[in-house]
């Protein structure tokens, strides 16, 4: 059995995994750019929220199976758990798994095996090999090493926010290698905690399979997000619309939201338009429709708030999907933040899973508040994001309130603007 496991990039992907290989008997070195992550980690302390993660990440330090560094160390495997955002233009940002993957060169030994887990356009599994052997001459690498002694191979995550723990051991799992020994060597490491199916292809499909999955929810949802923008422009309830489309037993249109957010169904399908912009038509006007969103719901309460003197708005919700506290990509930080700078209205901004506001939120006219104090407060009441924690709000309190439901949250409230 594998003993040392490296993992690169210690986030919302990276520490989980870590936690529960440790949890599994392996030795866990965790490599993270931050030291105050390090820091905290090495204290048995998380720097984000999700469900049993703090547990097992206490568990794993104490039982001397998960230490965390600012570098990588020696380990029979490397897992890569690092970002890959945007450059300009939506074009897809290999910065950091470069980086992660330069840094760990100088650790590998003959039979080690290297797996990208951070969700990559087609052909990036490929070029780790070929950042290897760039390195080959300065490190002493021999071609052998690479080809018949190094495995490379990508595994991508399918998990959700709040639910991880769970389903890092639960899902299936799609795994491709550069050559089929590397794909055999990480489907035997991944039967060593995944229950799931472990599905075996090539590395360009793995990547593929990945950009596709998210791909195909993007274009679902632009389809219910493009259904809101008609029914608003012809004055039909939208979700009583889908509520009625859905009793045909062959179709299943999901809710609309005020866009879509996310370190992926946000981020996937550019990096399907980048690599083939002519053939990639639909998705790119999925991507479209979604991006738009956003800038519908703004211009909606801006209409609404230039018919009042001094508008008051309470914002409720900021993380891109409930129940969580993931604000990267999120549709509703982006209203939130234009609304802000239009410096219109006064705006009480909720959100339950966070401690304060953002620093891109923090001007004069931003306040931080519980739901019930911001909608006592407000005149509009913009409720983005689904929260469990909202659910308890009294009708009551949206008596005499302009109200934006961009969810069908609050379906009974009086005097609701719906279709956004």
């Amino acid at each position: 059995m594998v003993k040392k496991v490296c993992v690169v990039g210690l986030g919302y992907i990276g520490l989980p995994t870590a936690s529960l290989l440790a949890m599994r008997g392996f030795q866990v070195h965790g490599v993270d750019v931050n030291i105050h992550t390090v820091e905290g980690i090495n204290q048995g302390k998380v720097h984000i929220t999700e469900p049993e993660l703090d547990r097992a990440v206490q568990s794993a330090v104490q039982s001397g199976l998960l230490q965390a560094s600012t570098v990588p160390a020696e380990a029979d495997i490397f897992i890569l758990a690092v970002p890959t955002p945007f450059r300009e233009n939506n074009r897809p940002d290999l910065t950091y798994v470069e980086q992660a993957a330069k840094a760990v060169i100088p650790f590998l030994r003959p039979g080690n095996l290297i797996i990208l887990e951070s969700t990559s356009p087609v052909g990036t599994t490929e070029r780790i090999a070929d950042w290897i052997m760039e390195a080959r001459e300065d490190l002493s690498l021999s071609d052998s090493l690479l080809y018949n002694r190094i495995y490379i191979s990508y595994c991508p995550e399918r998990v959700l926010p709040g639910q991880i723990m769970h389903e890092l051991v639960e899902n299936d799992r799609i795994i491709g290698g550069i050559d089929e020994a590397s794909t055999r060597w990480t489907a035997d490491f991944y039967k060593h905690f995944v229950k799931g199916a472990i599905l075996e292809t090539n590395a360009r499909t793995a990547e593929m399979a990945k950009l596709t999955e998210n791909s195909f929810r993007d274009v679902n949802i632009a389809f219910a997000n493009e259904l809101s923008l008609i029914c608003d422009h012809l004055d039909i309830d939208v979700w009583e619309l889908i509520r009625l489309a859905n009793h045909h037993p062959r179709v299943n249109i999901l809710q609309p939201g005020p866009g879509v957010g996310g370190h992926c169904i946000a981020v996937d399908p550019w990096f399907l338009v980048d690599a083939a912009p002519e053939q990639a038509k639909l998705i790119h006007t999925a991507r479209i429709v979604n991006d738009q969103k956003p800038r519908h719901v703004v211009d909606k309460v801006l209409q609404l708030a230039a018919r009042l003197r001094s508008p008051v708005i309470a914002c409720l919700g900021l993380s891109f999907k409930a129940n969580i506290d993931d604000l990267r990509e999120s549709p509703s930080m982006a209203i939130v933040e234009h609304l802000t700078k239009t410096e219109a209205a006064t705006l009480y901004v909720a959100e339950p899973h966070i401690k304060q506001l953002p620093e891109r939120l923090q001007y004069e006219n931003v306040f931080f508040a519980d739901a019930e104090e911001a909608i006592r407060k407000a005149d509009i009441v913009l409720l983005l994001v689904n929260h469990e924690a909202f659910r308890s709000i009294s009708p009551d309190l949206l008596q005499e309130k302009i109200v934006v439901d961009t969810r069908g949250f609050f379906l009974q409230a009086a005097r609701v603007e719906v279709g956004v």
